[in-house]
């Protein structure tokens, strides 16, 4: 199974639909910063945001590890922090996977593009989803869910981006449909 560092943003937003667990069902490690689990977990509890408690015990049960990053990693992080206009944490995050050769969860755009003109390989909250729905962990109506869930919480899709994802989840759906009964 495959290792991935994540950023906050995917783990919240996950924790806040109640499917954080999808991940460990896709990836062998998930490896976070200091400076993430700060501002996914540490920061949440001072706030009393419910999905931190969930982030907390997915450290709890070592599924989710803090990973320290070494020196030489953070003085690269300061540099491309401050030439790409990025968070020190995204560049930490980023540079931890590429360090790792572990593929990356972000659901920032930027960051997803900078992780791709590192090669690595990316992925974000959607397609968690999409790829836990495909080995037929969830279902269809628990992304129409996450649609609408996180569309109250800052993590809105366009319109036309979530009929495009939902319309992706019953292409998915219909095939597993298909082969279940050839």
């Amino acid at each position: 199974m495959k290792v991935v560092v994540s950023d906050a943003g995917p783990l919240i937003h996950l924790a806040q639909i109640n499917k954080l667990h999808l991940i460990k069902s896709l990836f062998e490690n998930v490896l976070i910063t200091q400076r993430i689990k700060r501002e996914a977990f540490d920061e949440g509890v001072k706030l009393g945001h419910s999905d931190a408690g969930i982030i907390g015990k997915a450290l709890d049960e070592r599924w989710m590890t803090v990973t320290h990053v070494p020196e030489r990693l953070a003085k690269t992080a300061h540099r491309l922090s401050s030439g790409e206009n990025i968070s020190f944490a995204d560049a930490e995050t980023l540079l931890l996977a590429k360090d790792r050769k572990a593929e990356l969860l972000v659901d920032d755009k930027v960051i997803a593009d900078l992780a791709k003109m590192y090669r690595l390989e990316v992925w974000n909250t959607w397609t968690i989803l999409l790829e836990s729905l495909k080995n037929g962990l969830i279902e269809v109506a628990d992304i129409e869910h996450a649609i609408n869930e996180l569309g109250k919480k800052r993590h809105k899709l366009e319109e036309k981006q979530a009929a495009e994802l939902l319309k992706t989840a019953e292409t998915i759906a219909a095939g597993k449909t298909t082969r279940n009964h050839s």
